[in-house]
């Protein structure tokens, strides 16, 4: 089965779909058994109407996304067999690698952090947290981090399978109830290292950028273990918890672009536009 045939199988979609729903569900009934507050009902349907909005405006633009990666596939500077067990954890290191720079700048550049905010919102950490993504990252210019795949020779739709199979491990280390992973806490970004991701606490802070590995969080030192003797709090620094859609995917960029107009002088208009968050 070809990548194209992989990503358009409306079965198999359907099944992935299935599968996520009836984790969410597992994870709220062993919540509810523990007696632990892991889910607010009104931050789900929340993240659900937030995971609407991006699927569809994903559709729409994905003939626009297509275009210079086809460009830069068509200009590539190497051939090889795309299949091949080399080229394969080639692709695999090269977009962890890409993914983990994306995601930190998202964090440290406001206008992608006006995306990426979104899927800091919740107060909650549990599955349904995974699906709450921004509507605007093709504005923010995400696709631009993955581009360098393509001109290197990586199909793109291998490449867009890959970021897949990143996006669906994701989905898993959202769980607030998954134990730690013993020795493989050292490779992968796993659902502890993920918690302390997503904590506004100030230790917590800009850390554990990885997809599937955290071996690059390692290496450019923005690790982080959960703080000792500290609760995690979860949400963004600041802001007023929302349950609405509309003001949740476009709230930040709201925000920044009335920081940008108030702002006087271009150097401090495009700080407010380019600064890290929070500056």
């Amino acid at each position: 089965m070809g990548y194209a045939s992989i990503l358009l199988d409306p079965t198999l979609r359907r099944v992935i779909l299935a599968t996520a729903i009836g984790l969410m569900l597992l994870e709220y009934g062993i919540g509810r058994l523990a007696h632990r507050e892991t889910h607010d009902w009104r931050e789900t349907v929340a993240s659900f109407g937030v995971a609407l909005g991006q699927n569809l405006l994903r559709a729409v633009e994905a003939g626009i996304l297509a275009v210079p990666f086809a460009f830069l596939y068509e200009h590539r500077l190497f051939d090889f067999a795309q299949t091949s067990p080399l080229a394969l954890a080639g692709l695999f290191l090269g977009s962890e690698f890409l993914y983990y720079w994306q995601h930190r700048a998202s964090h440290r550049i406001r206008w992608m952090w006006a995306t990426h905010a979104v899927h800091h919102s919740t107060t909650r950490l549990n599955l349904t947290a995974a699906i709450r993504l921004g509507w605007t990252g093709n504005i923010s210019g995400n696709f631009l981090f993955f581009l360098p795949l393509a001109l290197i020779g990586f199909h793109p739709l291998a490449i867009v399978a890959m970021l897949g199979i990143n996006l669906s491990y994701q989905f898993f280390i959202h769980s607030g109830l998954a134990p730690r992973l013993g020795p493989l806490e050292w490779v992968l970004n796993t659902p502890s290292h993920h918690r302390v991701h997503h904590a506004c606490n100030a230790p917590c802070l800009d850390k554990n950028y990885g997809g599937i590995l955290i071996v690059f969080d390692r290496l450019f030192g923005t690790f982080a273990e959960q703080p000792a003797n500290q609760p995690l709090r979860f949400g963004l620094v600041g802001g007023t918890p929302s349950f609405n859609p509309i003001r949740i995917a476009l709230g930040e960029w709201i925000a920044m672009l009335g920081d940008a107009w108030k702002a006087r002088g271009a150097g401090a208009k495009l700080r407010a536009l380019f600064g890290p968050p929070g500056d």
